[in-house]
């Protein structure tokens, strides 16, 4: 039997239609036959074909009751229907009800295999859209994880590893450093993105209710309960899950978590059956779980088992080369969103902005970007840092990469100035930003304006030195 062949089902209770279709098909279909709805539908269920070929009418069960019930059980096969002349009005039915086509007795066989090829071509199309679907929304999530610091290019590697596997992965960071839009990307860029992504905050649910919505419950299993709820993680099944905050979560629902983790099953609140899931669980905190562990807060068997890979996410503080392409990504989201128009933010703003420690990270820029946008004035930025600073600016770091342009009368200004400029660090700053800006240009005009060339010679991205010639003001006359 040949292994590539398309699995068809023909349900028909005529034996004689169920032989030509077989004799011309066989060759290129490895052929199933029902004489009536409940056989079609247990070998669908078993055999789960491609294709079913299905008769409207028949007695019992009529083409259109096995018709529904296959849609409802969620099967793969796509449906043809099989109708007698002057029967419209059920073909129109049938059509409604998720049959793909349908096919007049008497018929050709030839006409037959038309259609089948007709259904596997859309069927075909259908996956390769979807495809490029999960696609688009992979790069979605992956475009959203801006930034190119080393530390980052770390993480989007590590990412790209451990993606498509079933691997726990447990994410750790600070609060506002990107860990839901990681817990995203492993998603997307799995082979369960068809499926559901199911988020769960273990700190913002009340404990009493977290384990209801975790598990489900059955009817009556406590006051309130007027029917049986299923839990996140049936919801999840053939998905991901994605605990927030797994370090609230109370010690006797760890437990169960480990049961779902190690065995892939668990039972609903007031409940005696196990269920069985399939899933994916991906977990994050901003606690260190250590400290927990030894405070006897978190079970240190549950922290091995979710520890088979562990992301860090740096804090801003750390990564202050990727600030200003955030800044820019948030400048262009909350324009557009809020229709305002918006110069970039000045060299000044910018650099303030990259000394700045953000104890909230990534989500504390962001909000302060939107007030900018929204209240349409740069100047606020010095004063909402300095209204919300928990940390004091760190003046021990200046990336090269983020120094101010320096312009033809940048050193008749320093001259001008009513106090000397003694400070060492800034002296060093300005020394390494015109050789930054030196080189650049030297490699530009060696390469003849080659940008991805001469990215490449400098061992920078592609984004950051378009940001370095727009911020040096490079162009192609000097």
């Amino acid at each position: 039997m040949k292994q590539d062949r398309v699995k068809l089902l023909i349900i028909d209770d005529d034996p004689k239609v169920s032989w030509i279709l077989s004799e011309g098909l066989e060759g290129d279909y490895e052929i199933l036959t029902a004489r009536d709805g409940i056989e079609g539908i247990q070998i669908a269920s078993t055999d789960k074909p491609e294709l079913i070929l299905l008769d409207i009418k028949m007695p019992g069960m009529s083409g259109l009751e096995v018709l529904k019930k296959l849609k409802k059980s969620d099967l793969p096969s796509d449906v043809i229907m099989l109708s007698g002349h002057g029967e419209t009005k059920y073909v129109v039915e049938s059509i409604h009800n998720g049959a793909e086509e349908f096919i007049n007795k008497p018929f050709d066989v030839k006409e037959v295999e038309i259609h089948l090829q007709s259904v596997l071509e859309k069927a075909r199309l259908r996956k390769e859209l979807r495809r490029v679907n999960e696609e688009l929304r992979a790069k979605s999530q992956y475009d959203a994880f801006i930034g190119d610091s080393p530390k980052i290019l770390e993480v989007k590697n590590l990412i790209e590893q451990v993606a498509d596997s079933d691997l726990t992965v447990l994410i750790r960071g600070e609060s506002g450093t990107g860990k839901e839009i990681v817990a995203r990307m492993l998603h997307e860029l799995s082979s369960r993105s068809a499926n559901a992504f199911s988020k769960v905050n273990c700190a913002a649910i009340p404990r009493e209710l977290l384990e209801a919505e975790l598990f489900g419950y059955e009817k009556g299993a406590f006051t309130g309960a007027h029917k049986t709820k299923p839990g996140r993680f049936e919801v999840a099944n053939k998905g991901t899950m994605f605990l927030d905050e797994i370090g609230d979560m109370p010690l006797e629902l760890q437990s169960k978590l480990l049961q779902v983790l190690e065995q892939q099953e668990f039972v609903r609140v007031g409940g005696v059956n196990n269920i069985k899931v399939d899933l994916r669980i991906i977990c994050a905190t901003n606690r260190d779980l250590d400290v927990a562990i030894s405070n006897q807060q978190f079970r240190d068997d549950l922290f091995y088992r979710l520890n088979e890979i562990t992301i860090y996410l740096p804090p801003l503080r750390e990564r202050r080369d990727d600030t200003p392409l955030l800044v820019e990504h948030f400048m262009k989201k909350y324009s557009t969103l809020y229709k305002k128009e918006l110069q970039p933010l000045s060299r000044e703003t910018i650099s303030m902005l990259v000394e700045y420690d953000f104890p909230g990270n990534i989500r504390q820029l962001e909000n302060l970007v939107k007030q900018v946008i929204v209240r349409e004035d740069e100047g606020i930025v010095d004063d909402l840092l300095l209204r919300g600073q928990k940390l004091q600016p760190a003046r021990s770091y200046q990336p090269a990469s983020q120094l101010q342009p320096v312009a033809a009368g940048f050193a008749a200004e320093a001259e001008t100035a009513s106090q000397p400029d003694y400070s060492l660090k800034k002296r060093i700053s300005r020394a390494v930003a015109v050789e930054e800006k030196r080189l650049i240009s030297e490699v530009l005009t060696k390469v003849n304006w080659n940008r991805r060339k001469a990215a490449e010679i400098l061992e920078i991205s592609y984004r950051s030195l378009l940001y370095k010639i727009k911020e040096y003001r490079i162009n192609e006359i000097e």
